[in-house]
């Protein structure tokens, strides 16, 4: 299963930072006076929502525990140390029985979609796992967060992913166990993937043709409310188990939220004209091509917004209060969605959602490694530079700053995955000076780091085969700052072998040129070098 990667309108959104901090009234920790913490468990933490609810509760007051796949990835995050993190996945039925032990409230924030045609399959036996072991567990509450849906329509008509959340809905609804669903639409805020989708259209298209579905009404709501509920619904009465709409101050359309985002972001106003022609499915591909979100997470996005989604009632605020003034309006959200960004404030971007299909093996570490040929290319040079600034150059690689070396080769490379159902260059990184285990890095992903020394990243384009790419900042004998870069590659079948020895020929001008690009970057001249090596072990 994966994390839900962030603000599909009935996946999981972005979040602001603080906010169960700022919730409460009479204490810095958002908790009422005389209130107990709760044990909650979080899954998908390593997803977009899922990174940023944990915060959230602890700032209220609560425990937490973790469930991830990969508890490396939540290493690096700041409040790793004040959480319990667990290794397991919500389809085994044992690690999730054992993370729910103990746990008062369970944050259900998963989502196999673009798992493959039978991901509702994957999400049905996960939901059932998870409300089995929750009411064995004498869990008190689950917490869901689904997407709305349009009133009168009937589900056959519901795109698959949102039929999904809502089945997924139910079935934890029907677990015996108390359960809050609360089903939202688009949700604004930095680095979520409807933002992205809407900032990047908005501002690289000052005239543009769209789909119809500019025009279909729907009710944004910002991060900050989603959290606020999100934690709010820990505390609901045993006896509430129900769904819940959740939304913001204004009902608008597409096209509506484009002009408004101009307006706020100081652009001209937008020509915008709709066409019938452009399908969901035509339409997910155009964006793939305008913003950094692929058509695998835009279909779904674009598929959602064929029907009014709105509102129906506003009960939630019976339960969670409103804060004065009510559920913020689009601008507003706007405006510190994009202030975020622009401070490089975002804590986490729908990118941080592992890729669906992306290998996760970790580097092989056995010198005599006997899984079969890894081949090599090992660049050395001795910099005539600080190693701290070695390493300022190497951890800000990629996103804006690029890879140092043939950039149409990597533009190239990066159209191509896309054009294959990749991710591409276009993901970016989530902060533009520092990295941490698990982000994003354009088509990378971060599997290790060692600040001041250490940056491995594992490949998730479509390749045949799995990649790793290392660039360290060391030292030698002699106390001289020394550049190492390898890049390893464990070829699947034939067609992966072929795939190194076809673009071996192009390795000294982009490898090569990396090296030597990041050495005069940091400032420094190449010294010295050792001559790069092309190795396959067997």
């Amino acid at each position: 299963m994966r994390d839900v990667p962030n603000d599909l309108p009935h996946d999981v959104p972005d979040q602001g930072q603080g906010q169960g901090r700022a919730s409460g009234q009479d204490r810095p920790d958002g908790r009422e006076p005389g209130a107990e913490g709760l044990r909650c468990l979080v899954t998908g933490a390593t997803g977009y929502i899922g990174g940023r609810l944990v915060p959230e509760l602890l700032g209220a007051g609560h425990t937490v525990r973790c469930l991830a796949r990969t508890p490396d990835k939540l290493r690096d995050h700041p409040w790793a140390g004040e959480a319990e993190i667990v290794r397991g996945d919500v389809t085994d039925p044992v690690s999730v029985g054992a993370a729910l032990q103990d746990i008062d409230v369970a944050y259900y924030l998963v989502h196999a979609l673009g798992t493959g045609h039978d991901f509702a399959a994957t999400d049905r036996r996960a939901a059932h796992t998870f409300a089995e072991q929750a009411k064995a567990a004498g869990v008190r509450r689950i917490v869901y967060l689904g997407g709305l849906t349009p009133a009168g329509v009937p589900e056959s008509e519901l795109s698959p992913h949102l039929r999904s959340r809502a089945e997924v809905g139910r079935i934890l609804l029907d677990s015996g166990v108390p359960t809050a669903v609360l089903r939202a639409a688009v949700i604004i805020g930095s680095g979520s993937a409807s933002f992205e989708m809407l900032r990047y259209l908005t501002e690289r298209l000052p005239v543009m043709v769209t789909p119809s579905w500019v025009r279909t009404s729907l009710q944004p709501i910002a991060v900050r409310d989603v959290l606020r509920y999100l934690v709010g619904c820990a505390r609901l009465p045993d006896d509430v188990s129900r769904a819940f709409d959740i939304g913001g101050a204004d009902v608008l359309t597409y096209r509506d939220m484009m002009q408004r985002y101009a307006a706020v972001a100081g652009l001209p106003r937008r020509l915008i004209m709709p066409v019938p022609v452009l399908t969901p499915r035509l339409s997910s591909h155009w964006v793939g091509l305008v913003t950094p979100v692929p058509a695998s997470i835009a279909r779904p996005l674009a598929e959602s917004l064929r029907h009014e989604v709105v509102c129906h009632e506003r009960d939630i605020a019976r339960y969670v209060p409103d804060p004065p003034g009510g559920p913020m309006t689009f601008d507003r959200s706007a405006e510190l969605a994009l202030r975020r960004i622009q401070q490089a404030q975002v804590s986490t971007r729908w990118s941080s959602a592992s890729v669906a299909g992306a290998p996760s093996d970790p580097l092989p570490t056995d010198p005599d490694w006997a899984g079969g040929s890894l081949y090599t290319d090992e660049r050395e040079l001795t910099v005539d530079a600080p190693r701290e600034s070695l390493w300022r150059v190497i951890e800000g690689i990629g996103g804006e700053n690029g890879w140092y070396s043939f950039p149409l080769a990597w533009a190239v490379r990066g159209r191509l995955d896309r054009l294959v159902g990749g991710v591409g260059l276009r993901r970016g990184r989530r902060d533009a000076q520092h990295l941490r285990v698990g982000d994003s890095l354009d088509f990378w992903r971060v599997e290790e780091i060692e600040p001041g020394r250490l940056l491995r990243l594992r490949a998730e384009m479509r390749l045949p085969g799995l990649a790793w790419l290392e660039l360290r900042a060391d030292r030698n004998e002699k106390g001289l700052t020394v550049y190492r870069q390898r890049a390893l590659f464990h070829p699947q079948g034939l067609l992966g072998h072929a795939y190194w020895w076809g673009i071996s020929p192009f390795h000294a001008s982009v490898f090569g040129g990396m090296a030597r690009n990041i050495v005069r970057t940091a400032g420094g001249s190449a010294t010295g070098r050792r001559e790069p090596t092309g190795v396959g072990r067997g």
